[in-house]
């Protein structure tokens, strides 16, 4: 399955069947009665009792309309030129990337929060941000992060409308959710869905740089143009970044993958803080072979293989300082329960620096509790 990270510009509005259904009753009291034998009267009444229940579907589904009423002005469409690849024969031509973002709001000055990829090595008199009121704005200084794809733009404006952030923390798969962006192009368009899955980590990306990875996954359609815009709950809550869809054809076959909004401001913030990401630094080896298995845990002494294997220690690290050791299995990592090396990767990237953290390890046959206090990760290949 090809995942693709491709921007560019449809509109599909799509609502789950399953809400209609709790909401509409039954509406034709004459059941399987052929139309023709209807009298007009019949007919009337019939069209009169379908008014009425669709008035009372459509202030259910009113919501809808206000989630979409609230967001729009808060969503940016944006396109970018860039310098193609040179070629032998043709030389360096533009490119055209287009894509979406979002305007949000950090101590009290206004970004545009979207995607690294929508807008990467594009000059920022390159970067056309056109915003509701067909206003075109271009940034005055850009942050992009490859290991996250993540991207955040200063902007020269206050007179602009920051959208509500929610907690993706409390995202759960089934949650209803809203896609707003740029289909092939179509700015504002708007889809509907659920969040199918949490917590994909393993996707193979781009040129592979997206290391730290956490994606929701959603059924809402997403197409190229929609990277960089928001998912959002029933609330108008941005809970999302739309960023990639999995695709054999290019298009959107209800595979989508969003950045959690939590991991997103949060490198936001940092760039505007730093201006440049800030990770927490652990010290431990992992098990990048992926031999921690059933077998492997079992001589450990584990009942199943769960949580992340520690396959060395370095040398005054954080860890060591712990007394972390070679062949701990760490299950908890700052009250969190953890499910792999990847997951541990990136949980250990977003914890504030020097935050005291309580993790829960087996060890010998046995549960125990360390203490750590994090240091700023510094150039290291993949260790934590």
């Amino acid at each position: 399955m090809k995942f693709s990270l491709r921007c560019a510009r449809a509109v599909r509005i799509a609502f789950v069947s399953s809400l209609l259904v709790t909401l509409a009753p039954p509406i034709v009291q004459a059941q399987l009665v052929d139309q023709a034998s209807l009298t007009s009267q019949e007919r009337d009444t019939l069209y009169a009792e379908l008014a009425t229940e669709v008035d009372a579907l459509e202030a259910q589904l009113g919501l809808l309309k206000k989630v979409i009423r609230l967001v729009r002005p808060t969503v940016v469409h944006i396109e970018a030129s860039k310098q193609a690849a040179s070629n032998t024969r043709t030389g360096r031509k533009p490119v055209q990337e287009a894509g979406s973002g979002i305007v949000i709001e950090v101590d009290s000055k206004l970004y545009i929060l979207t995607n690294r990829h929508v807008i990467d090595e594009a000059e920022l008199s390159d970067i056309a941000i056109k915003l509701l009121d067909r206003r075109v704005l271009h940034p005055t200084t850009v942050w992009s992060d490859p290991e996250t794809d993540i991207a955040v733009m200063a902007l020269d404006a206050t007179d602009l409308v920051a959208a509500r952030l929610g907690n993706s923390d409390e995202i759960e798969s089934g949650d209803f959710v809203i896609a707003v962006g740029s289909p092939f192009g179509q700015s504002q368009s708007v889809t509907y869905g659920i969040i199918s899955a949490m917590g994909r980590r393993d996707l193979k990306l781009g040129d592979g740089s997206i290391r730290y990875q956490d994606f929701m996954q959603t059924d809402a359609s997403i197409n190229p143009g929609n990277s960089g815009g928001p998912l959002l709950n029933l609330r108008g809550e941005v809970v999302g970044l739309n960023t990639a869809i999995a695709s054999s054809s290019g298009g959107s076959e209800g595979i989508g993958f969003t950045i959690p909004i939590n991991m997103a401001i949060t490198v936001a913030k940092q760039f505007i803080e730093h201006g440049h990401p800030v990770r927490a630094f652990l010290g431990v080896n992992l098990d990048r072979t992926k031999s921690f298995g059933p077998e492997y845990a079992a001589r450990l002494g584990l009942p199943r293989a769960r949580g992340a294997l520690v396959t060395g220690v370095i040398g005054g690290s954080p860890a060591e300082a712990a007394d972390f050791r070679t062949d701990d299995v760490v299950l908890e990592f700052d009250g969190r329960q953890i499910e792999d090396d990847d997951h541990l990767i990136k949980i250990v990237a977003f914890t504030p620096v020097n935050k005291d953290v309580q993790v829960v390890v087996f060890r010998d046959g046995e549960v125990k509790r360390l203490r750590v206090t994090l240091a700023e990760k510094r150039s290291t290949a993949l260790r934590p």
